[in-house]
């Protein structure tokens, strides 16, 4: 069986969110050799983004703060009631070094575990009309357009898509294109994995 994910599978892992026990457990179900798991390589770009746009939203942040509390202790009436507010500024420096830390590992072990689609220029292409065709963002459409360009090639096997982006994964005619290529989309993925172990 081939699995298919995407960025949200990652960034489930890599900051921790509510399913990040069903993703290692589709992480540890593939690296057993039970189903083999597609990633398409913009999957390990976009989580690469997010992590630098919100490093660099939370240094500034941790700038404003400082600021604030530099001022704020001048003030005798405040002293004794911001001693813990320094920890936040801390926790802001230290949540982009863990996160940092946590996408290197996930990302060196997606590599091992997982088929990489790589980016072509021909996946590039046809995005371009899923973009317009099914409304989908320029990333979505990346993605998508890169499960569709490996289902094509791998027809015999019964595969599943899982996400996390019912809203424009969830289109009929997206489901409709997906089972005529014997794949079916799966919006969460506690349902995926119950998917895979069930047909195990």
């Amino acid at each position: 069986m081939n699995v298919y994910v995407e960025t949200n599978f990652v960034l489930e892992l890599v900051f921790q969110q509510e399913q990040t026990e069903t993703c290692e457990s589709i992480l540890s179900f593939c690296d057993s050799g039970n189903a083999q798991l597609i990633l398409p390589a913009y999957c390990l770009a976009e989580p690469n983004e997010k992590l630098i746009r919100q490093s660099g939203r939370r240094k500034e942040l941790q700038k404003v703060l400082d600021a604030e509390l530099r001022q704020l202790k001048r003030t005798s009436a405040y002293t004794d009631r911001i001693t813990n507010i320094p920890d936040v500024t801390s926790l802001l420096v230290q949540s982009n070094e863990e996160e940092r830390q946590r996408f290197n590992y996930y990302r060196a072990r997606l590599l091992t575990i997982a088929e990489i689609v790589p980016l072509t220029s021909e996946i590039l292409n046809e995005a371009a009309s899923y973009e317009s065709n099914y409304a989908l963002t320029a990333q979505d459409a990346i993605v998508y357009t890169s499960v569709i360009y490996h289902l094509r090639r791998q027809t015999s096997f019964i595969s599943c898509f899982m996400n996390k982006n019912s809203k424009d994964f969830g289109n009929p005619d997206i489901i409709d294109e997906l089972s005529r290529n014997n794949c079916r989309m799966i919006p969460k993925f506690d349902q995926g994995y119950e998917f895979i172990q069930a047909k195990y």
